[in-house]
C-alpha cells in the first residue's frame, strides 16, 4: 500500500542517518509535499510508525524520531506470537544460537561473587517453584545476570531484543509445573558447568535447558 511505502521510505532515511533520534520532522503539509503523497496516507504510515515505537508524538509540537531503544522496538511484537505460535521455532533457534555462546563466555569470564548470587538465585528459585510468577521473574534475572557476565555489550543488545520477544512464551511455559521442575533442574546444571569454569559443558547444559522449554511450550500449545 501507499502508506506502507511511505514508512519504508521514513525508515530508510533513518537507516541512510539522515534522520537521527530526536530529531524533528517536517509538518505534515511540508512532509506529504516533499513525498508528493496525500496527507492521509501520510498520517496513516505515521500512526504506523508511533505503534512501533519508531516516531513519537509530541501534542503541539510534532512528530519526531524516537530515542530507537532495542527495547522499546520490540515491544509490540509480542502480538506476533499471539497469532502464530510457527513463529516460536524462529525465536527458540535465535535463542539456542546466542545464549549458548552467552554461557561460554560467561564461563570464562564470570567473578566469583557473580557465581555465588547465580546459585544463590537457583536455591531461592527451589522455593518458589510453586509460584510461577515469582519463578518467571527468578528465570529471568538469571538468565540476564548469566548475560552480563558474558562481558559483551553487543550481545546484551542483541538479547534486549530477543528477551523481550521471549517474554510471552515465557509466561506461557511459566504456567506449567513441569516445566518449572525441569528449568530448577537446568539451571542447576547450568550454573554447575559455569562455576566449574567450563565453556563447553555451559554451551551444552543452555542448549538442553532451551530444547527443554521448548517442548514444554509445544505441549502447552497442543
Amino acid at each position: 500500500t501507499l502508506s506502507m511505502r511511505i514508512a519504508r521510505n521514513i525508515l530508510a532515511l533513518i537507516k541512510e542517518k539522515h534522520l537521527r533520534p530526536g530529531d524533528r520532522l517536517p509538518s505534515e503539509r511540508e512532509l506529504a509535499a516533499a513525498m508528493r503523497v496525500s496527507r492521509p496516507s501520510l498520517r496513516e504510515a505515521l500512526r504506523a510508525l508511533q505503534i512501533m515505537n519508531i516516531i513519537e508524538n509530541r501534542q503541539g509540537s510534532g512528530n519526531y524520531i524516537a530515542s530507537l531503544e532495542p527495547k522499546k522496538l520490540v515491544e509490540h511484537l509480542d502480538a506476533v506470537f499471539t497469532l502464530d505460535d510457527s513463529t516460536y521455532h524462529d525465536l527458540f533457534q535465535a535463542r539456542k544460537i546466542l545464549e549458548t555462546g552467552v554461557a561460554e563466555l560467561a564461563a570464562a569470564n564470570a567473578t566469583a561473587s557473580e557465581l555465588e548470587e547465580l546459585e544463590k538465585m537457583v536455591e531461592e528459585a527451589k522455593g518458589r517453584v510453586d509460584e510461577p510468577e515469582a519463578f518467571l521473574r527468578l528465570d529471568l534475572e538469571l538468565h540476564n545476570r548469566i548475560l552480563a557476565a558474558a562481558r559483551n555489550p553487543i550481545l546484551e543488545l542483541f538479547m534486549s531484543s530477543v528477551n523481550q520477544l521471549s517474554l510471552y512464551s515465557r509466561r506461557r511455559t511459566a504456567e506449567s509445573f513441569a516445566v518449572r521442575q525441569r528449568t530448577l533442574r537446568d539451571h542447576r546444571a547450568i550454573v554447575k558447568a559455569l562455576r566449574s569454569r567450563d565453556p563447553a559443558a555451559a554451551r551444552a547444559e543452555m542448549f538442553k535447558h532451551l530444547s527443554h522449554v521448548e517442548k514444554g511450550l509445544e505441549k502447552t500449545s497442543g
